[in-house]
């Protein structure tokens, strides 16, 4: 490992090294900007727009932009680009992911490639992982690209802005300064704005189900003027690995109730006490599945009084009890979701943050509402769908920034062709990372937990405890407060005050428990924000902070984001794990080695053991937990790149339709071919008028194309299901879906022809022309979830007719 990580290490020297001269030239040039005035900057900027309009390259005017830059944050945020940070701002602008240690200021860093790659005019994206980052960030960086004449806004789930430093009054500002460090308020520059405003900027920040909700929105759209993107030229994305690589597993789908599959959930709620585990059903924690077993199958028919249950009921009805038996032993209340006003509320796994309006699919969300007696929401049918990896791999040029990005570089090149880059510290590090404390028991690890924040808590040294579910987070809680110990719970339940929590997280005394989130995003300074310089020297002479993690998680890049919240800008502090055989990752992937381990030296339950070979078998159950976690979302991509083929052609299609002012000439050749002529469709014009029949031609070739995708949306779906049972039959089942979903695209294509003219001909002007499609892109600020026109409502297209027997037909 250490001979790997030599050559590792060696090749990023180079690299840096390689580097020196351009960094050389940036310093040379400082000089030179100190006296130019504010109307001189901007003539600056305008000046490098010109010379690429001339053929000049970013890489010929880099020098002259990072400079500007620079002396751009050192008069708006008086904080001065450092050496490290102009190395990472290159590797960013040369499409690769910087990995640069927590503290190291990667916000700064990232806005010399934005500047940069931005002066071309053709917009950038800055991808952050929630809303209130996308809006500090475009106030906070904001004031930097204001100053060098370019424009910035973001956009949120309900809202999007530009910034404007005029929006408020001068006077105004200053009162709102926020206690996190001088950070402006962002309402004090944000005013609201169009998301197509928002996208027309030069520079959008934004998170990345915004961006990736508004493509697939933009491609549900039936006016060219509704759309809001304007193309994908440069992406930089923050804390890449949690983005690209965590939330990779989730595509992002839009989608409308379906009420038919809604109602088996009672019929369920009968059948699941009576199954047996192993007998009836078999559980793959690994995997986090479910299988029903023939003898399951054969009680399921039984308890229905029926034959051939596949017959009878199908195969959507056994995945659908399934996913029921899944929701009843696998999923845990406020681990994996919390219940909170009578809805079902997915905790996100790696973060710990709650994820409002995002729902499982597949029929797990209802059954989860079933089994916690909420009302159960009706299924849906899938509008429009992408994962992260194919959304993001259509920029032209990507980049990202993270503090942990190391231990996941393969999948980076394999799936996004990015190489990581790691990129020296300002400050060598002085952090201690203590060795783990083993414990036989997860009661005796939280007594030990409890006991080491009591030791520490009473020198005034600040803690941050890591815990990996609000449940073990509030339980940890109970056990610090029967000590005496005051304390801050930091968890989904109340992300309402993050902020303020982890501004306090380093002050002297400060005790502070988060889950995986662990204010990710903002930095912890020792003595606390805003803190005195004596403050700060105070908690430094106690030993910084003190991070402890009670649980190793799936993947060593969380356990290193949780270390990286100490020792930041060469700050003291130290971090150890507490870990027990009780834990998932060690029960689940290693445990009878280890526990071999533990036995074989005889320890009672209360006494730990720092033991490197354990440690290094807890090490080796991670790799094969994220090696199990890559396959997974590999095999997700496999399917979703045969979809994306066909989602490419449906879009570059429906681009066309909204793009072309006269579509007559795309249609006429289509007439014979489907029992009509030239002089039909000149009667047709003649009947509804010229006008009317180009709106008939574009509202029909559109709603019939969506039609069409949608349900062959749902029949790839089935067919997903149905081909993993090829696999029994010795056949490939990605062969098979690619194959047989060839076949229904061809079919789809040709349906498309005979039903466009078809509508067409027998349209009448006094059509409404809704769609279920039409009515999401109508309204770009609605939930993800939001129900469109239910199965048996009215039909939004003004037929008189339930939606089922019409447009939804």
């Amino acid at each position: 490992m250490s001979f790997l990580n030599g050559l590792f290490g060696s090749a990023n020297d180079k690299y840096a090294k390689s580097l020196q001269p351009t960094i050389d030239k940036i310093n040379s040039l400082e000089v030179n900007l100190v006296d130019l005035s504010v109307e001189q900057v901007k003539e600056k900027t305008e000046e490098l727009k010109e010379r690429l309009k001339k053929g000049e390259t970013l890489d010929d005017i880099l020098p002259e932009a990072f400079a500007l830059a620079r002396e751009a944050g050192k008069r708006t945020l008086n904080q001065r680009h450092f050496d490290c940070q102009l190395i990472g701002g290159i590797v960013l602008h040369q499409g690769k992911i910087a990995e640069m240690r927590t503290g190291e200021g990667k916000t700064l860093t990232a806005t010399l490639a934005v500047y940069l790659n931005a002066l071309e005019g053709k917009g950038c994206h800055l991808v952050t992982v929630n809303d209130y980052l996308s809006r500090r960030d475009a106030v906070w960086m904001g004031q930097i690209y204001n100053f060098l004449g370019l424009s910035v806004a973001c956009i949120n789930h309900d809202q999007s802005f530009l910034y404007d430093p005029d929006f408020k009054k001068a006077e105004e500002k200053d009162k709102t300064r926020d206690e996190l460090g001088g950070f402006l308020v962002e309402e004090d520059f944000l005013r609201p704005c169009s998301r197509k405003e928002a996208y027309d900027a030069d520079i959008t920040y934004g998170t990345n189900n915004e961006f990736g909700f508004d493509y697939l929105k933009d491609n549900m759209a039936y006016d060219f003027s509704k759309k809001s993107q304007r193309g994908f030229n440069y992406a930089i994305v923050d804390e890449v690995d949690s983005i690209l690589i965590d939330e990779a597993r989730t595509p992002l789908i839009i989608s409308a109730p379906d009420e038919e599959s809604s109602k088996w959930y009672d019929e369920f709620s009968r059948i699941i006490p009576k199954l047996k585990a192993v007998e009836d059903y078999e559980v793959d924690e690994k995997m986090r599945a479910v299988t029903l077993t023939e003898k399951g199958v054969d009680k399921i028919e039984s308890i229905l009084n029926s034959g051939n249950i596949y017959d009878e009921k199908g195969i959507k009805y056994l995945h659908h009890m399934e996913e029921a038996l899944k929701a009843e032993i696998l999923f845990k209340n406020d681990k994996d979701y919390v219940v909170r006003n009578g809805e079902v509320v997915i905790v996100d796994s790696f973060t710990g943050r709650l994820m409002p309006g995002r729902r499982w699919s597949g029929g797990l969300h209802q059954a989860i509402e079933a089994k916690e007696g909420v009302r159960i929401m009706p299924e849906s049918i899938t509008l429009a769908s992408i994962t992260f990896q194919n959304y993001f791999r259509m920029y032209k040029k990507l980049s990202g920034m993270t503090g942990t990005a190391e231990t996941s570089a393969e999948e980076f090149d394999k799936v996004y062709h990015l190489d990581v880059i790691v990129v020296p510290t300002n400050k060598p590090i002085v952090r201690k990372d203590l060795q783990d404390q083993i414990y036989k028991t997860e009661e005796a690890k939280f007594r030990a937990v409890a006991e080491e924040v009591k030791k520490r808590n009473k020198t005034g040294q600040p803690v941050l405890v890591g815990t990996t579910s609000i449940e073990k987070n509030e339980y940890l809680g109970k056990l610090l407060s029967r000590e005496g110990i005051i304390h801050k719970v930091l968890n989904a339940k109340h992300h309402e005050e993050e902020g303020e929590i982890i501004a306090q997280a380093g002050k002297k005394g400060s005790v502070t428990i988060a889950t995986n989130m662990a204010g990710r995003g903002v930095d912890i300074y020792l003595g606390g924000r805003p803190s005195t310089p004596e403050e700060n020297e105070e908690v430094k002479r106690l030993g910084g902070l003190f991070v402890i993690g009670t649980e190793r998680h799936e993947a060593r890049r969380i356990d290193n984001q949780l270390r990286g919240r100490a020792g930041r800008q060469g700050d003291p502090g130290a971090t150890q794990f507490f870990v027990s055989l009780d834990d998932d990752v060690i029960r689940i992937f290693g445990g009878d080695r280890i526990k071999g381990l533990m036995e074989r030296f005889n320890i009672p339950e209360d006494t730990p053991i720092e033991n490197g070979m354990i440690s290094g078998s807890i090490e080796s159950a991670q790799g094969k937990i994220e090696g199990f976690n890559f396959d997974a979302r590999k095999h997700i991509l496999e399917y979703d790149d045969v979809l994306n083929k066909q989602r490419e052609t449906i879009y570059s299609k429906r681009n066309e339709l909204l793009q072309r002012n006269d579509l007559k000439e795309m249609f006429l050749p289509l007439l014979e071919k489907y029992g009509h002529t030239v002089e039909d469709y000149e009667k047709k014009e003649q009947e509804v008028g010229s006008d009317n029949m180009r709106q008939i031609e574009r509202v029909a070739a559109l709603r019939v194309i969506d039609n069409l995708w949608i349900e062959h949306l749902e029949n790839m779906d089935s067919l997903k299901d149905s081909v993993r049972l090829r696999a029994y039959g010795q056949r490939d089942p990605l062969v098979e879906y690619k194959k047989e979903g060839l076949i229904m695209f061809r079919e789809l294509l040709d349906n498309y022809e005979k039903m466009l003219i078809e509508s067409i001909m027998h349209a009448s002007i006094n059509q409404k022309p809704a769609t279920q499609m039409q009515a999401v892109s109508e309204n770009r600020n609605d939930s993800v979830s939001r129900d469109e026109a239910g199965r048996n409502d009215l039909c939004p297209c003004g037929s008189g007719k339930k939606y089922k027997k019409c447009c939804g037909k």
